[in-house]
Parts: C-alpha cells; sequence; structure tokens
C-alpha cells in the first residue's frame, strides 16, 4: 500500500507533463527542419530540431534533452543553445538510403521522452526516359491510342503526360494515362488529319523532368483498318494448282487506297505460304502453286496503301481443298528374295515409301504391283493389291523385275520398275552413327571405289518386335553422299541396329552394320550377382547381362566393390564384354557384402548387395585333410584285421586273463583264515619256496590226478614238512564240503591237492608255484607272489584257449587250491588248456 501511494502521484506527475508537453508543441513548443524533404537516393540528409522552453508549458526552469529516430533507429545529433531560451539539435545523415523514412525528434524531461517534431523525407531518381513510343488511329471514333515503355522505377511520385502539338497550335497534353498505365487515347478534337504531328511522352517528379523522343506522323498513316471479308474460293482451271479468290474490304475503308496480303497453309503444317502485291479495294484475287487434293486454311488482311500504315487484323480463316490428280513420280521401293524349298517359285518381300504430298495428289487409295508393264489392251498379273506399303508374294523362278504403282479417285501413277538383283556388290566400310538430337541420328560412312547408284538404310529398335514398317528405312538416292539424317521412329535411351546397304547398277552391296543411341542415361537395373565359387582367399562372381532395352545406353564397364565387416572397401574395374570376375586375398572365414555398378556415359547404377562368408581351408586342404584321415582309417582297419587273424599278435595286444572269481576255486575258503586277518605282503617279492607237503587223494573210478608229463598211479602219497590244513568248499547256500573231497559239475568226487609253504600259518605270505596238466609236454607254471590286491597281479603268458572256462587273463583247469592261495598267483609259459568243466 504504501509502494502504490507513492508511485501514483509520479505517474500522476508523468502524465501532466506529457499533456502540457504536446499543447505546448501544438502552440509551436518545437519545430523540425530539414534541407529537403526529396533527395537523391544515397545522398546526405540534414536536419535541425529547435525547442522553446518558454512554450512548453512544464520545461520551465530546466533545460530540454534532445533525441533524434530514424523510423524505429535512434540517430545522434547535436544540441546547443539557440537564440533565448531556445535549445537546438542539428543532424546530418552522411548518406541517406531508404526511399521514405520519417524523422522524429524527442525531448526528454525527468526521465520522460516525449515525440514534439516530425519531418518526412523520400528519395529516390529522376525520372526515365520513356521509349519505344507508337501510335494508332482506330477508324472507328478515329481516336488516336499511342503506347510506350516507361523507364526504370525512379521511387519517387511521377507525373506522365502525352502531349502533342500541330503546325496550327502550340503543345498541348493529348492525354494522362491512369492507374500507371503506359497508354492513352488523344480525342478527335486534338487531332488534325491528313496533316503533319507531333507526339511525345513527359515525365516528371521532385528531382527531375524527361521527354521521350518525338513522334512526328499524319494520323491517317496509322489508321489501324478493319480486316477484308473473303467471300468465296475456287480452283480454276480444274486440272491446274491454282485457286481464285473473292474478297470486299471493310465499309469503314471503302474510299482508301488499300495494299492487301494472302496466307495460306495445310491445317498439319505450322508454316504459312504468304502472297503480297494483292491492290485494289474489292474483287478477286488469283494464288497458284498449290497441291492437288490437299486441304488449306486461307487468310486475308489489309492496310492503306501508304508504307508506314498498320495492317489490319488477319480475317477469319476459310478451309478450302484443292481438286485431284493423278500421282505422280516414282516410288522408293526395297526387297528381299528367297526360292521355295521345291525350288519352283520366288519369295519376294516387297516394300516401298509413301510419296510424298506434293506426289500423291491427294488422298491414296491403295498400291498395285503387277510381274510386267502396262500397255495398251493388256493388263499384266497384279500379284498384290493393298493399302498397305508391304506385301509378299511369290513369282516364278526367274523373276527378276517387278512394277509397283500407286492410285487415287483421280488415276493410277505411272509404274515404277523394281530390278531384283542379287546381293554381290562391294560393301561399305567405316560406317557409323552418332545422335543428331533425342530423336534423330546421323549415319557416316565411307563410300565405296565402286560407283553407287543409291543407297538404303534400315534401322531398328533392338528387342522390339520385327517388323516392315515405313519408317524403319529410307533411301538416298545421290550416290555421291557419305551420310544421311535417320528421323523417323527415333527414341532416346532406346538401342538401335542400324544397316546401310550400296545400290550398283546392276547389284546390291552387302549391308555394313552398327549400333548407335539417340541419347544415354544410367541403366535402369545393374545385374544380380551370383556367387560361383568360394575360398578362404578368393571368390569367384558372376552375373547375367542387363537385357537391351533396360540398359539405356551402352555398358562401358562394371564396378565391383566389397566390403568386410571392419568396413574395409575394396573395388575393381570390370570390361563390359566380361560377365564374371574373382576377387583375391580375401581374409579367411569372414563375412564380405559385394555389390556391382553397371556405367554408361550418361550414369551409373548400383544393383543388390550378395553376402558371402570366405572358408576356413581351400578345398585342396579339404581333400588333403580326408585323404589323411582315409588312410589312417585304412591303415587302421589293415591292424584291426591283422590283429584277428594272427592269434599271436591279438595274445600280445589282448592276453587272456582267467576269472578266478567265476570258477569254483574261488569258492573254497579256509577255514583258519576266517578268523586270521590277512598279512600285509612284503614289499620285496623272494624266490620261489619249497613245497613241504603234497596230499593227492584218491578219485573216483575212470578219473585220474592231474599231473604233469604222464600219469602216475592211482595212489601216491608226497610228505612234506608241516601240517596240511583242512580246506571247507562252499557250494551253493548251506552247502560245504570237507577236506579231502571235491566237486565237478556233475557231482563226483576228485581228487585234490594241498600246497603249503614253511612258515604258512601266521607268517607273512611265501612264494609257491603249481604245475598242472595241459595238452602238451610244456608244464604250466602257477607263481604265487605277495599281493596287496587280489586278483591285481593274476596274468597269463601264452595262447589263448579254444575252449573251457576263462577266466581274468586266460583258462584254467578245475582249481586245486584254495582260493586265498591264488593271491597274486601268476601263470608263465601257460598254454591251451583242457578237461575243463565248471568253474
Amino acid at each position: 500500500m504504501a509502494r502504490r501511494g507513492v508511485g501514483t502521484p509520479l505517474l500522476l506527475l508523468r502524465l501532466s507533463l506529457l499533456l502540457l508537453l504536446r499543447l505546448g508543441g501544438t502552440l509551436g513548443c518545437a519545430s523540425v527542419e530539414v534541407g529537403s524533404p526529396v533527395v537523391p537516393l544515397g545522398s546526405a540528409v540534414t536536419a535541425s530540431c529547435s525547442v522553446r522552453s518558454r512554450l512548453c508549458r512544464g520545461l520551465q526552469g530546466g533545460r530540454a534533452r534532445i533525441s533524434w529516430m530514424l523510423d524505429n533507429e535512434t540517430v545522434a545529433g547535436s544540441q546547443g543553445c539557440g537564440a533565448g531560451d531556445t535549445e537546438v539539435s542539428n543532424l546530418t545523415l552522411p548518406q541517406f538510403n531508404r526511399t521514405q523514412a520519417k524523422l522524429w525528434c524527442w525531448v526528454e524531461w525527468n526521465g520522460t521522452k516525449q515525440r514534439v517534431g516530425l519531418a518526412e523525407i523520400r528519395a529516390g531518381y529522376p525520372p526515365a526516359k520513356p521509349s519505344n513510343l507508337s501510335c494508332l488511329l482506330n477508324l472507328s471514333d478515329y481516336g488516336l491510342t499511342c503506347r510506350w515503355q516507361p523507364g526504370a522505377d525512379s521511387h519517387l511520385p511521377t507525373s506522365v503526360v502525352l502531349k502533342c502539338s500541330t503546325s496550327r497550335a502550340p503543345a498541348v497534353t493529348g492525354c494522362t494515362p491512369q492507374g500507371g498505365r503506359s497508354h492513352c487515347t488523344v480525342p478527335r478534337r486534338l487531332l488534325q488529319l491528313y496533316g503533319q504531328m507531333e507526339v511525345w511522352v513527359a515525365a516528371s517528379n521532385a528531382l527531375g523532368t524527361a521527354e521521350s523522343e518525338r513522334l512526328r506522323l499524319d494520323p491517317m498513316d496509322v489508321a489501324q483498318l478493319e480486316p477484308p471479308a473473303l467471300w468465296s474460293i475456287q480452283s480454276v482451271p480444274p486440272k491446274t494448282d491454282c485457286v481464285a479468290l473473292a474478297w470486299a474490304v471493310a465499309p469503314s475503308s471503302a474510299h482508301m487506297e488499300l495494299r492487301c496480303e494472302l496466307r495460306y497453309r495445310p491445317p498439319e503444317d505450322p508454316n504459312w505460304v504468304l502472297v503480297t502485291g494483292i491492290v485494289g479495294q474489292a474483287g478477286t484475287a488469283q494464288c497458284c502453286g498449290l497441291l492437288f487434293g490437299t486441304p488449306y486454311l486461307f487468310q486475308m488482311r489489309c492496310r492503306r496503301h501508304s508504307a508506314r500504315s498498320h495492317w489490319s487484323e488477319w480475317s477469319a480463316a476459310r478451309n478450302h481443298t484443292t481438286h485431284e490428280k493423278a500421282p505422280t513420280g516414282k516410288l522408293d521401293a526395297w526387297w528381299s528374295t528367297r526360292q521355295d524349298p521345291a525350288g519352283r517359285r520366288l519369295e519376294v518381300q516387297l516394300r516401298w515409301k509413301a510419296p510424298r504430298q506434293r506426289e500423291a495428289n491427294g488422298r491414296l487409295l491403295g498400291y498395285r504391283v503387277a510381274l510386267g508393264p502396262r500397255r495398251r489392251g493388256r493388263e499384266p498379273p497384279t500379284v498384290c493389291n493393298t493399302s498397305d506399303t508391304h506385301c509378299d508374294f511369290t513369282a516364278p523362278v526367274g523373276t527378276r523385275r517387278v512394277y509397283l504403282s500407286a492410285y487415287n479417285a483421280a488415276g493410277e501413277s505411272a509404274a515404277t520398275e523394281v530390278v531384283l538383283l542379287e546381293r554381290k556388290g562391294q560393301p561399305l566400310a567405316g560406317l557409323r552413327a552418332v545422335p543428331a538430337g533425342e530423336r534423330s541420328l546421323w549415319v557416316h560412312w565411307e563410300a565405296p571405289r565402286a560407283p553407287v547408284a543409291a543407297y538404303v538404310l534400315e534401322w531398328q529398335r533392338v528387342a522390339s518386335e520385327p517388323g516392315r514398317c515405313s519408317a524403319c528405312w529410307q533411301m538416298e538416292r545421290d550416290g555421291a553422299a557419305t551420310s544421311a539424317l535417320i528421323q523417323g521412329g527415333i527414341e532416346p535411351f532406346q538401342r538401335y541396329n542400324i544397316s546401310v546397304c550400296p545400290l550398283y547398277k546392276d547389284a546390291v552391296g552387302t549391308p555394313a552394320h552398327t549400333a548407335a543411341y539417340s541419347r544415354q542415361k544410367a541403366p535402369s537395373h545393374a545385374p544380380k550377382l551370383h556367387l560361383k565359387s568360394i575360398s578362404k582367399a578368393h571368390a569367384e562372381l558372376c552375373w547375367d547381362p542387363v537385357a537391351v532395352e533396360l540398359q539405356n545406353g551402352f555398358i562401358t564397364n562394371y564396378t565391383i566393390f566389397w566390403a568386410n565387416s571392419t568396413a574395409e572397401v575394396a573395388s575393381a574395374v570390370v570390361n563390359s564384354s566380361f560377365n564374371s570376375f574373382i576377387i583375391w586375398d580375401l581374409k579367411p572365414s569372414t563375412l564380405y557384402k559385394v555389390h556391382i555398378m553397371a556405367s554408361t556415359v550418361g550414369g551409373s547404377t548400383n544393383g543388390t548387395s550378395l553376402t558371402l562368408v570366405t572358408m576356413v581351408l581351400d578345398d585342396i586342404e579339404i581333400q588333403i585333410l580326408f585323404l589323411t584321415l582315409g588312410l589312417i582309417f585304412v591303415l587302421l582297419t589293415a591292424l584291426l584285421i591283422c590283429f584277428q587273424k594272427n592269434g599271436r599278435v591279438k595274445q600280445q595286444f589282448w592276453p587272456s586273463v582267467p576269472d578266478p572269481a567265476n570258477s569254483s576255486l574261488g569258492k573254497w575258503v579256509p577255514a583258519e583264515l576266517q578268523q586270521e586277518p590277512p598279512q600285509v605282503p612284503s614289499a620285496k617279492e623272494p624266490g620261489l619256496a619249497t613245497i613241504s607237503t603234497v596230499t593227492v587223494l584218491e578219485r573216483a573210478a575212470g578219473k585220474q590226478a592231474p599231473v604233469w608229463g604222464k600219469d602216475p598211479p592211482a595212489e601216491t602219497t608226497v610228505a612234506f614238512p608241516g601240517v596240511p590244513q583242512p580246506y571247507v568248499q562252499q557250494d551253493g547256500p548251506g552247502r560245504a564240503m570237507g577236506p579231502g573231497t571235491g566237486s565237478y559239475g556233475s557231482g563226483e568226487t576228485v581228487q585234490y591237492a594241498q600246497v603249503a609253504g614253511d612258515g604258512y600259518k601266521g607268517q607273512q605270505h611265501v612264494p609257491c608255484r603249481l604245475y598242472l596238466r595241459s595238452s602238451s609236454t610244456q608244464p604250466l607254471l602257477f607263481d604265487r607272489s605277495p599281493s596287496p590286491k587280489p586278483y591285481e597281479n593274476l596274468w597269463f603268458h601264452g595262447a589263448a584257449p579254444s575252449h573251457g572256462c576263462q577266466g581274468a587273463g586266460g583258462f584254467l583247469e578245475e582249481p586245486l587250491i584254495d582260493f586265498p592261495l591264488l593271491q597274486g598267483l601268476q601263470i608263465s609259459g601257460a598254454e591251451e588248456l583242457h578237461d575243463f568243466q565248471r568253474c
């Protein structure tokens, strides 16, 4: 509330000051003066602002501070004291580059600014001189309309007037253009008809005045007449190329001497034929040199006989078709012949050019091909009557001439003799074609040594349907020519095959061929890449050529680009005659992206990208690897076969070791050994122990004790030191055998032997040997040595058995010693064993 109370009186003070300054300025408190309100563009501007403090209420007792603004831009001036209590500020603008601006004078007092003076300044140029003044007298109201071209804009308000004067009166203002126009009309009352006058244009602004050149004229000489009227057009006489026209002038120019012009053209021809020198006011005119049977447009215009008068507008067009006449001239023809398979008829393909309008003499109805000329009272056989410009027919073998003619409603032309010559003349050399425009080609060749009667040029767009159109060939009758222009049926970006054939007096030369484009651009498509082969260091690519209709020009080369995952880009340029390329020096097992670019002289086009990955090994390395693996497999197979066939070799690598755990001996357990802990064998293997006791028991009738060498008597007892220990055979659950008995699978009682070494009980085990019977005279030796684990030293040396029970390393007969004694048992020199019944 306190701030609001303080600010309110200050605001009221400022408003009252502004009101007093405005009232004082209205009463002449301040004034602004400039050197000139209109100055040339770019010149200096001076201004001054004077403020009278005595007249400005509220400024008494204080000094006014004066400032300047040019539109919205602050400019600096100098301030000083003037006469009395006047404050004066002077301003100089060294270069005024604006066409229009406002210059303000401001007064500042107690922090408040107020505009107290204003001056408007304009800048521009003096008016430019008008030019090309021309006038035209309108006979309908006899007003003289003059036109001119104004000069450059002066950027200043400019007044333009048309002035005129006569020999009888001084210069007066004839007319003033309205709305910035550059033409106006002088009324009839200011004109002097049939007398000389001067007319000119004057333009003025604040910086000066400019006048055009003065035009001296007779208003009637510049009168524009109304166009004449064509009444009728007739062909006279009927068999000539002339027409007679009847015409009349407009009523407003009937009393004048006139000069008229006539123009005509066919409807499809943009160029007019002008006929001049038609003099008179009305009547008829004759025009010759027209084509027969041709429609025409006719127009006419007139002017006064004076050379300076203006032409009237052209009259309305009038149509007229001239009368027809029988075709004239010779027809250009081209042919090809061959005999039928039977050799009795000649197949002829004949083509010809339609005659030009000047020779057709009207609308052609058709063509006739005959085998002979027309004579009085004799009509030759006609082989073709068609409205086309080609014909296929057959003729007798030996026909060398045919006769071609054209006809219309007025008659038939003279027959053109076509000589069917054989192709045996000299060919052309140095044939080439270059563009003459987007739809034309220049064909150049070297003339042959023999004189030539004419040349036949043929062209055909590649990949288009072959045809015999009249626009696909032309004949040059000048035998000395070495070039020709082809214009019919040529399109840009299309390839054309061109052939030129010379025609001699009695022969047809072999045609020469070339290809050309009237204009080329980049191909529409690039070829698609295919991977032909790949290895670890190179890749072979191939592609199909771009279709001719998509090439848009001659392919100059192909560019192959390839890049790996690390953005290493390489490229190679390939000749356009190749369709494959090999990329060398690639990295093994690396991914590459490849694309191809096809180029012509008109541009290049990129193809789609092909992704490929190089191999780890080459084909040769893979073959060597597979060959090595195959050889190793063959060697291993051969070794396995050798091992299978050779038992001794097999026994060396895979010896047959019987498994004592599956024998009947493995089930015998010494009674005392069940109560005594096993003794740890000594680290050193002792030598062979001395056998203390061998006990042989009787066996059933027919059984013999197993001994070596030969069978001993039925009962034999050998005593050794020591006491034999009892053995128990465990044969199934709840069954035991006493000492001195043994059993085979059939339950028979057999002999057995008990072997004990010195110091057996309660002492460490000692080595022992046991000899068993075998089928050979070589005894079997069993070595028993201490072993930390049962059976781990049990192995056999010898051939593998062919039958019987097999243990861990070979075959044994019925065990004759107890199971514990077989711990560490070794069999040396064991051969094939026999008489096994059960293990």
